[in-house]
């Protein structure tokens, strides 16, 4: 059994989004180029009429998922070393310092 069915402005708002962005969004999807947060997203969503051309209907839980998607979860930081000093680099074969006098 289906969950309730948005028009695509209720499903805007839900996000945050203004409809414009909603629809430009669907069309990436259908596209394979939606991009949510570095990730490949496909939006799943009906659309009626004859020719396919008809009102924009998606399930709250498809939004309630495109919103969980948009989520910022903190992430710790990565821990590096400090680097070494070098002593020798690369193509130079001299010794490095003050040349003597």
């Amino acid at each position: 059994m289906p969950g309730e069915l948005l028009t695509a402005s209720q499903a805007a708002q839900r996000l945050g989004v203004s409809a414009s962005t909603f629809y430009d969004w669907l069309g990436q999807s259908d596209h394979g180029l939606l991009m949510i947060r570095g990730e490949c997203v496909t939006v799943n969503y009906l659309q009626g009429g004859p020719k396919g051309q008809g009102r924009i209907r998606i399930e709250a839980d498809e939004v309630q998922r495109l919103k969980e998607l948009m989520r910022v979860r903190p992430q710790q930081p990565l821990l590096r070393r400090r680097p070494a000093p070098r002593t020798a680099y690369p193509g130079i074969s001299v010794p490095l310092g003050t040349p003597p006098n």
